[in-house]
């Protein structure tokens, strides 16, 4: 596995931890002190654990699998790097505005999720279209041409 796909793994578990830390605090908060948790922190942890962990790890994987393709097509190692950093600086802007809502609310709060949104959103777009044309069937149309099944 080279660099930046254990770059994107090494970030999805980052986000695990956090998307724990903060589930630990929602459970100690409704079990031992009796105190709801505001919606806005259930799903910043929802958020940490589905996007940040689960899309990030789903991005890495999919860098790491499928292979660079030969042929001249569009692929650019810099616009995979630059999705990394666009994902992970929006994941934390939105995680941050959501478990600040939960507590006070103001129009940067509002703001971090917004924009940590919209990021996210350009991020996994940017991704795919970067690696659309490293998915080939490398041999499977021979096989399946042959009559096997998947």
């Amino acid at each position: 596995m080279f660099t930046l796909a254990r770059s994107y793994v090494k970030a999805a578990i980052l986000f695990l931890f956090m998307g724990l830390v903060l589930g630990g605090y929602m459970s100690y908060r409704i079990n031992i002190s009796g105190a709801a948790v505001p919606q806005s922190i259930i799903t910043a942890h929802t958020h940490l654990i589905l996007v940040g962990f689960v899309m990030m790890l789903i991005m890495g994987i999919a860098l790491w699998l499928f292979p660079r393709p030969r042929e001249k097509v569009f692929y650019s190692p810099l616009l995979a790097e630059i999705t990394l950093y666009l994902m992970v600086i929006s994941i934390l802007a939105r995680s941050a505005g959501e478990i600040a809502d939960g507590f006070v609310q103001s129009p940067w709060t509002a703001g971090a999720i917004v924009t940590g949104s919209f990021g996210e959103i350009a991020g996994i777009v940017l991704f795919f279209i970067n690696i659309w044309n490293r998915i080939k069937p490398i041999g499977s149309h021979i096989r399946e041409a042959k009559g096997e099944k998947f």
